[in-house]
């Protein structure tokens, strides 16, 4: 019978600690290495049989995951939140975390999360860059405006950003300080930095064909634009895994916390265990979408009716997009309006 050994690693900056264990619990190998490409070679290289590793979820995961999988039977990847046997022991440290990684995927109870193909996570990272690119935009833009109030010019603000006119509003400044021109024209040369920097990466992920057929399908939902489309696309993965909307709608941060003890039950706020990313997207995407798609409107307007409030309502839009989306995603097919049946 071949033997089968399990590998916990504790993976940090500089270093990983590792624990190599048998069926049994027996420890084979325990130590350290650095986090290297180079040295994870050379010790992957001293494994002597095949191995079944796992790692808990960090920011350095995705490389040395995508680094050890072919030197690996199979590779998983726990979620921190979940991996409670190492945040509540009593004593703490590399070694002892590398042990019961080893010993929580040997006895099959490690807590996996789901770790996207790398084609999928490098496209995500771009997009996510592009979020901070519109963010520093908008900041800029702010700037400026600032900038012109505290000296008391005059400016239309629907035209301000216009490249004509902030070049005619320039040059009608040419009595106030030499100071506040160079400024604004940092600010202005900023904006237009950033706002040419994430076309060109909007431009770079429409390069995937696969992935913009999906973000076509995902936009036959009246109210859904190209960066929802994308931001779902990438963030969500495998639309598969979630067996149902409810799953889909926690991930997503939709739903509030529950605590339930001695048959009673309270809901929390909103929860923080949930992707961000997608939950702004969707929420800022529920803002305007009633006021192209008939049916949120509806939904939107029939919460107000109840008592709820605007942001109330905007979270009940929020979770019908996502049962649409998911839907779309699913079943590979553009989404197609239900018409009223017609009275017999």
């Amino acid at each position: 019978m071949e033997q089968l050994y399990y590998v916990g690693l504790d993976i940090h900056k500089k270093i990983i600690a590792y624990c190599i264990k048998l069926a049994d619990g027996t420890i084979v190998m325990e130590g350290k290495i650095e986090a290297t490409r180079l040295a994870l070679k050379q010790w992957a290289q001293t494994i002597p049989g095949p191995w079944i590793g796992a790692m808990e979820a960090t920011i350095f995961t995705g490389w040395i995951y995508d680094f050890l999988k072919p030197f690996a039977r199979q590779l998983q990847v726990g979620n921190p939140l979940m991996m409670k046997a190492i945040s509540s022991a009593k004593k703490k440290n590399d070694k002892l975390d590398a042990r019961t990684i080893a010993d929580l995927v040997r006895c099959n109870l490690l807590p996996r999360c789901y770790m996207a193909s790398q084609e999928i996570r490098d496209l995500r990272r771009v997009l996510r860059y592009r979020k901070l690119l519109v963010q520093q935009t908008v900041r800029m833009k702010n700037r400026t405006a600032t900038l012109l109030m505290e000296t008391g010019v005059e400016y239309n603000k629907s035209k301000l950003h216009y490249v004509g006119y902030f070049k005619g509003l320039l040059e009608q400044l040419r009595d106030e300080p030499e100071s506040l021109l160079e400024v604004l024209r940092m600010s202005r040369g900023g904006i237009e930095l950033f706002t040419g920097f994430q076309k060109k990466l909007l431009k770079g992920l429409a390069n995937n064909e696969a992935l913009c057929q999906r973000v076509q399908r995902l936009m036959s939902i009246e109210g859904i634009g190209e960066v929802t489309a994308l931001t779902w696309a990438l963030e969500i993965g495998d639309a598969h895994r979630f067996s149902s909307i409810r799953k889909a709608i926690s991930y997503c941060g939709l739903c509030s916390g529950q605590v339930e003890s001695a048959g009673k039950t309270m809901r929390m706020p909103l929860s923080k265990q949930r992707n961000k990313h997608l939950q702004c997207v969707l929420i800022e995407a529920a803002k305007l979408a009633p006021q192209h798609n008939p049916l949120l409107r509806q939904i939107y307007e029939k919460e107000r009716q109840l008592g709820s409030n605007h942001n109330q309502a905007t979270i009940s839009v929020a979770r019908k997009l996502v049962a649409f989306l998911l839907a779309v995603d699913k079943s590979e097919k553009p989404f197609i309006k239900r018409t009223a049946k017609k009275a017999a």
